[in-house]
């Protein structure tokens, strides 16, 4: 087995080189890490000195969705695995991700915690990240899946400014095996410090109820989530 880390960007130089680091440092064997970068980016992110095997790319269209597909399409492992920036990833996470697809899977992620607590109701969000269901997932737990698997999907829809990690999961459901890994990976509470507690999660339920109603565009629910929280603390949640 051969994973290719894909890290979508978007003038995220500050939190790179720890999450490249924190990949580097864990990973039994050299593995690929393909950085896509948006178009857009500002932050000179192609100037940073990374190991030999990262990679930099910039894609060509805007969009966290896009630059994913364009990094897999380049990738040469058999399984891809999706993280955030400004997420940590498992220390285990090689030998968790073989085992997951030696036991027959197809897809999957982690649980995750939050790098701080600056409010005990964010132990909340981090317990129920151990259910499957589609309320409790999130790009920010990252995504393995078999790359034959991503193909055959469709890839991510390139359409969707926002919610494109929860849509290939619906489309994967019922047709491929998909797991959660019991540990976690570590992300970032920014959002919520900048917005606070109650209005993120407003924020977040009403943007997933309108998209399981699946009644509004994505230019709608994108200008929804932007209206209701700052969004100076990471474009790329939406659309970069």
């Amino acid at each position: 087995m051969h994973i290719s880390v894909i890290i979508p960007t978007y003038n995220e130089s500050d939190n790179i080189q720890k999450a490249v680091h924190q990949l580097v440092i864990n990973a039994r064997q050299t593995i690929e890490i393909i950085i896509s970068d948006s178009p857009n980016s500002i932050d000179s992110i192609e100037a940073i000195s990374f190991p030999q095997n990262v990679r930099v790319i910039k894609s060509k269209t805007p969009g966290r969705a896009a630059q994913m597909n364009d990094a897999a399409s380049m990738a040469t492992g058999n399984v891809l695995y999706f993280v955030h920036a400004d997420t940590l990833v498992n220390p285990d996470f090689e030998a968790d991700i073989e085992s997951m697809i030696t036991n027959g899977l197809d897809l999957g992620c982690y649980r995750y915690r939050f790098d701080k607590y600056f409010t005990p109701l964010l132990y909340i969000n981090s317990f129920f990240t151990r259910f499957n269901k589609i309320w409790c997932r999130g790009g920010d737990q990252t995504l393995f899946i078999k790359k034959e698997v991503f193909e055959e999907l469709g890839k991510f829809r390139e359409d969707y400014k926002i919610m494109e990690d929860y849509e290939i999961l619906l489309r994967a459901e019922g047709k491929y095996r998909f797991g959660i890994i019991p540990k976690d990976v570590i992300v970032s509470s920014r959002k919520y410090k900048l917005n606070g507690y109650l209005k993120v999660q407003l924020a977040n339920l009403k943007v997933m109820r309108m998209f399981l109603k699946g009644t509004a565009s994505q230019d709608v629910m994108a200008e929804t989530y932007r209206s209701l929280l700052k969004m100076t603390y990471d474009q790329t949640k939406i659309n970069s």
